[in-house]
């Protein structure tokens, strides 16, 4: 299938702000909603269509790797939605529907609505050279998971969780206070509008156990310190059959011994002496894929910057890449012989002399050599 761009889609130009992409989505969901349209597939696909271009748009680090990098930016691991169903919409986006459709149509059930997992983060140091090759890395883990004795319902095996007596299942309770009625938690089953008779002794209840999880999570290769990596389904499990929070991977990239990083760009010194600088001279500077040929020029100057396209870091999910920059030092001999020295000086002298001057001497030293003097 196409995948159309996502302000297309929402129906917003893209300098649209966060209320119009909010409206905008609100207005989608209810013309598509699956209660509004049983049984249409087309109706359900736009549905999901436009909850996966909202949950981009509507945050900013996402839609700026959007309107950046495109699908790509935000697909494979880098932060894309990928809802499987009409449930881990609603869950997803619990404020939206709460407000369209009220406490018990958001879900499409009475009792306690289904609540998405909070997300964790993970900070991950990588070396340079895996920035910039790509790379997978596999984490270890603590987190909590899914109790596998109650399936997450936090009752022992063998029963069940019961409506709660006091709230009937709906987890609030009302107060008269004169001519106004508040609505207040449940402190009975504390706003779930269940109660658990005999827990479940793994997870005393909670329906929750820690353990430690290896995951492996693909870094893209051209990323930089701040990156963030979303691994879907990773974080903390959902309540009351709710989906599981993301993990978000932060990277910081170890700088590089040989170069200095400018984005995708990468700086190079080359050290030559000034008699290289003077003549010309080919090097091979260290790039990143091997050794690369290099002519400078004569007469360079050192600070001088020559450019090597394409050579540098490559961009996340693109095919093109920054630049390798070789910024050329020209060296100063600290120690030098007499020979040297009085070469040095014939050097100078020469330089200074005039046109005429050089002419002179050019046709005394020819005179000498002829035998005229």
């Amino acid at each position: 299938m196409v995948e159309r761009d996502y302000y297309e889609v929402l129906g917003v130009e893209r300098d649209a702000g966060e209320e119009e992409i909010k409206k905008a989505y609100r207005k989608l969901a209810m013309r598509y909603h699956p209660d509004h349209n049983p049984g249409d597939a087309e109706a359900e696909q736009k549905f999901k269509e436009a909850a996966e271009a909202y949950d981009v748009l509507r945050d900013a680090e996402k839609r700026a790797r959007y309107d950046r990098f495109g699908h790509a930016g935000v697909q494979g691991g880098m932060g894309g939605a990928g809802f499987t169903s009409n449930e881990d919409i609603f869950a997803h986006f619990s404020d939206i529907f709460g407000d369209l459709f009220g406490f018990a149509s958001a879900g499409g059930a009475r009792g306690p609505r289904p609540m998405q997992g909070a997300d964790l983060r993970y900070n991950l140091k990588v070396t340079f050279e895996q920035a910039a090759t790509g790379d997978e890395i596999p984490l270890t883990l603590p987190k909590h998971v899914t109790c596998p004795d109650c399936s997450g319902s936090g009752a022992a095996p063998g029963s069940k969780p019961e409506t709660c007596p006091q709230c009937h299942g709906t987890g609030q309770v009302r107060h008269s206070q004169g001519f106004f009625q508040i609505a207040m938690p449940c402190s009975t089953c504390q706003g779930t509008g269940q109660v658990i008779k005999k827990p479940c002794p793994r997870c005393k209840g909670q329906g929750i156990v820690e353990e430690r999880r290896e995951i492996v999570v693909r870094v893209p290769a051209g990323v930089d310190t701040g990156t963030r990596l979303r691994v879907r389904g990773e974080g903390e499990p959902g309540e009351h059959g709710g989906p599981p929070g993301d993990l978000y991977v932060v990277l910081h990239v170890e700088p590089s011994k040989k170069y200095e990083r400018q984005g995708q760009d990468l700086i190079y010194t080359c050290e030559i002496s000034f008699v290289q600088a003077a003549l010309g001279h080919r090097v091979d500077v260290p790039g990143l894929k091997g050794p690369l040929p290099l002519d400078i020029p004569k007469g360079i100057q050192s600070g001088t910057l020559l450019r090597l396209k394409g050579e540098g870091m490559p961009y996340p999910g693109r095919s093109n890449r920054g630049d390798l920059l070789v910024e050329v030092k020209v060296l100063t001999p600290t120690r030098i012989s007499d020979r040297q020295a009085e070469l040095l000086r014939e050097f100078e002298r020469l330089e200074s002399e005039s046109p005429l001057e050089k002419v002179k001497n050019l046709g005394k030293k020819l005179s000498k050599k002829m035998g005229l003097d």
